[in-house]
């Protein structure tokens, strides 16, 4: 068969699949979050609130919440023909936290979702994040009612470096959902390329 001239042309790359993690405090939403941007059925493994964690788990601003994340969320997003996301929650209480580290093997970035109402529940997930170099975003997840926080008062409260991007979300929209992951891939090939040398640098 003939060729048409474009038979040495090579192959399209395949899409790169990236491991993101969505972390945050208990009750932050990120069950939501992976359950309203996934293409396919997302993995849950939520149980009742049971009395093991109300020692340690505060219920105030999330008293109507009535089941809780125990091992993680797991949903897959195509982002762009260039980007497959698999996407990784964290779960939220305390008692679950001894999964983070294996959670985040082979993480390329996070999505720190925060709720305004119970700011400080997300400082363990950043700590964590920061501790072991793993890009992220913050996204305010604005939940009804809740007061509205301007990118800086919310960058100044967390306590984060000028670097990292702070971006609004709605947990229960995929678009909002979406933009957030987007915001977090850009940022995460924009800090590669500062990472790589420049021509003339040492390597």
């Amino acid at each position: 068969m003939a060729c048409a001239g474009d038979c040495d042309a090579p192959a399209p790359a395949p899409p790169a699949t990236l491991k993101i993690l969505v972390a945050g405090g208990f009750g932050a939403g990120k069950t939501t979050f992976v359950g309203a941007v996934s293409e396919i059925e997302p993995l849950c493994t939520e149980e009742l609130l049971s009395g093991a964690g109300e020692g340690g788990d505060r219920l105030d601003g999330v008293e109507a919440k009535t089941a809780t994340t125990v091992a993680l969320d797991f949903g897959r997003l195509t982002l762009d023909d260039r980007h497959v996301l698999y996407l990784f929650g964290m779960p939220g209480q305390r008692r679950f936290w001894f999964l983070w580290e294996e959670l985040c093997a082979g993480a390329l970035g996070a999505v720190v979702l925060v709720d305004t109402r119970r700011l400080a529940d997300c400082f363990p997930a950043v700590d964590f994040l920061e501790r072991r170099g793993i890009g992220f975003v913050v996204a305010v997840n604005e939940f009804d009612g809740a007061h509205r926080y301007t990118a800086g008062e919310v960058r100044e409260a967390v306590g984060l470096g000028p670097a990292v991007p702070v971006v609004r979300c709605d947990a229960r929209l995929t678009r909002s959902g979406t933009s957030a992951l987007a915001a977090l891939v850009h940022h995460l090939l924009a800090t590669a390329r500062q990472d790589r040398p420049q021509p003339g640098e040492p390597p």
